[in-house]
């Protein structure tokens, strides 16, 4: 099957049709497939169709070709505050979903006008090594440079003048920018 990042795998799957029932609307059949690695290194999975017809090798297609899409929705949540309480009214939501998710794609852009070539620096975890930039990193390269622009420019003045170093600066910046 293909799988998540671009990959193949083997899987083991079982499907089967049941009955999703919410108070006040008729039962609503929908297609499960659960989904098991054979050599029990990842965890089990479970996907869902609203359409009962639907093959189980599909639904898990859908599901793992949809995976990028959520990561985008996910990291617009946790740093650009989509669906906050702003978005409550669906006024607001017609409003500034689109604004957000344009500032998004312009964010990456953005990056990605920086980084043409894709080695974009990261700051890595004590705890883990990173391989691959998150948004959360995007953001913070992005920050950096425009208020490395606009607000740290160097001055013609003497550096033996500045009241404050240019490694405390590079550290103010970098915990500002995360």
């Amino acid at each position: 099957m293909p799988w998540y990042g671009g990959t193949h795998t083997i899987v083991d799957w079982a499907t089967g049709t049941a009955l999703w029932y919410t108070t006040g609307m008729p039962p609503l059949p929908i297609r499960w497939v659960l989904v098991r690695d054979p050599h029990s290194k990842r965890p089990l999975r479970a996907f869902f169709s609203t359409d009962p017809a639907q093959a189980a090798p599909s639904i898990i297609a859908d599901f793992v070709n949809r995976w990028p899409l959520e990561v985008t929705f996910e990291e617009a949540r946790t740093h650009l505050g989509l669906e906050t309480q702003r978005q409550w009214s669906d006024l607001a939501i017609e409003r500034t979903t689109p604004a957000l998710l344009g500032l998004f794609s312009l964010i990456v852009l953005l990056a990605q006008a920086l980084h043409p070539t894709g080695g974009l620096p990261l700051a890595q975890a004590a705890w883990y090594p990173k391989t691959h930039a998150t948004f959360h990193d995007v953001l913070a390269l992005v920050r950096r440079r425009l208020w490395q622009q606009y607000l740290f420019q160097t001055d013609a003045a003497s550096p033996d003048l500045r009241f404050i170093g240019t490694q405390q600066v590079e550290t103010l910046l970098s915990a500002v920018c995360y």
